[in-house]
């Protein structure tokens, strides 16, 4: 099944964790809404929670580049929650692909971060967040996810904005 939903998932986005173990769609779509509840929370365990912790689960974003492991992933997250961005976004315009098993959210993230000096700076994402469920452990997971910025000023300030200050 193939819709457009607009659903602004985002700051207000709840933590759905139990919901997520539902095997149909409800469950991937708690497990989307959980994703944005720790992504605006800074909550690094409940992120951990929703992607999966296989080897070849990716990211790839104009922040991380090409990450595999669901390891590497809460790496990057745990950097980025730890610094000054207070980066908050909202996903939506989504189109939603789904089947047994998966579902693939593609759509738009819209937000503000902080940069360095201290000012809120919009933020606009192409987004495609890719879950499936796995029976062990028996939940939706993320296995993939790949971000863009249009705007080539706007992504070399949101690259600067994440970068570990000059030493």
């Amino acid at each position: 099944m193939t819709q457009l939903v607009d659903y602004n998932f985002g700051p207000s986005a709840r933590l759905r964790l139990d919901e997520a173990a539902k095997p149909d769609h409800d469950g991937a779509l708690a497990a989307l809404e959980s994703f944005y509840y720790a992504l605006n929370h800074k909550d690094l365990d409940s992120l951990a929670a929703v992607w999966s912790q296989d080897e070849l689960a990716q990211l790839n974003n104009p922040v991380g580049g090409i990450l595999r492991s669901g390891k590497a992933v809460t790496d990057l997250y745990r950097r980025i929650f730890a610094g000054h961005l207070d980066l908050q976004v909202t996903f939506t315009d989504a189109a939603t692909y789904r089947w047994a098993d998966g579902a693939v959210f593609a759509g738009r993230e819209l937000g503000t971060y902080r940069n360095r000096d201290g000012d809120v700076v919009p933020l606009t994402i192409r987004t495609s967040r890719v879950f499936r469920y796995e029976p062990d452990p028996g939940r939706w997971l993320q296995i993939h996810h790949h971000g863009s910025i249009d705007q080539p000023a706007e992504l070399a300030a949101y690259q600067a904005a994440v970068q570990p200050p000059p030493a």
